[in-house]
């Protein structure tokens, strides 16, 4: 195992503080963007633009989850063959958004497989279409259901849908050897979300997959997510969950009482917050939108 001596870290090292400043700028741009962090049992993960990516190497080669856009991924395929020279088993996605699957293309003729729920594979054919870059895109050509498992080397890969959410094809993929779960953007920690209704989200039903998930694993499982307010905590437990989970309830909660008091569209959105929640990301019109949205659409 090589991973130790690639792993970059942000931080400056004594050698650094040595240089002079024009020498220390110059050592600095000449640092990868991305980062690249050791979790356990051979599963690391890759951060540079875009949802988490997480990968997993075997003696036989390696698994990927998610892609990022085109660049992030070349970065993160080098750096797999300077890991060692394996093919691409599987390359995963958790949904079909743009950050997550944008890179796909990089892994053509790399990735043996590319793997998706049903409903991730149509909502990707379907962007694809609407923006003409078919041509751009790299699609699942295995697909499931409920649920997907692939034994590769030591581990055990499982993916696991519970229902719309996110979106209505977002999976959560686990390394049971590992015990380390990538949860795509089913969870964004500390932030609130993007609520994509026009490719099938729910919130009430997020907030029972997000019960599932709790019910599913353990307080020993790592979990990965796909954005986080905090880039340096893009991992978490069971207790990050929870909170998540209650973001949700406290949304439905509060824009239903709006609702409730006469508040139209307009002025529930300006709130620009939500009672209860001590979150400092931006960004909440955009979740109150769309829950307003999902409570007056029944």
């Amino acid at each position: 195992m090589q991973r130790r001596s690639f792993i970059r870290n942000t931080g400056l090292t004594a050698g650094f503080m040595a240089l002079s400043s024009r020498e220390l700028l110059a050592a600095l741009l000449q640092q990868p963007a991305f980062k690249i962090q050791a979790l356990r049992g051979n599963v690391s993960i890759f951060s540079e633009r875009g949802g988490t990516i997480a990968f997993y190497e075997s003696k036989d080669g390696f698994a990927v989850i998610d892609s990022q856009f085109p660049d992030p991924a070349k970065h993160l395929v080098e750096e797999l063959r300077k890991i060692k020279e394996l093919p691409v088993k599987f390359l995963i996605n958790t949904h079909h958004h743009g950050d997550h699957t944008g890179g796909n293309i990089s892994f053509k003729d790399i990735a043996e497989h590319v793997v998706g729920h049903v409903n991730c594979l149509a909502n990707y054919k379907r962007i694809s279409e609407q923006n003409k870059s078919l041509d751009k895109q790299l699609f699942q050509d295995i697909t499931f259901g409920d649920s997907w498992k692939q034994k590769m080397g030591k581990e055990k890969i499982r993916a696991y849908y519970f229902g719309a959410a996110h979106t209505n094809g977002d999976a959560i993929i686990h390394f049971e050897q590992a015990n380390i779960a990538h949860m795509g953007d089913l969870l964004f920690n500390r932030m609130h979300p993007f609520i994509d209704r026009s490719a099938g989200a729910s919130i009430s039903n997020w907030i029972q997959v997000i019960q599932k998930a709790r019910d599913t694993f353990d307080t020993d499982t790592q979990f990965v997510f796909g954005h986080a307010a905090d880039p340096e905590k893009i991992t978490g437990s069971l207790e990050d969950l929870a909170e998540f989970e209650s973001y949700l309830q406290k949304l439905l909660d509060f824009v239903s009482a709006e609702i409730k008091a006469g508040k139209s569209k307009e002025e529930v959105i300006k709130n620009k917050d939500i009672p209860g929640l001590n979150w400092k990301a931006p960004g909440a019109e955009r979740s109150l939108t769309a829950a307003y949205d999902e409570l007056t659409s029944k």
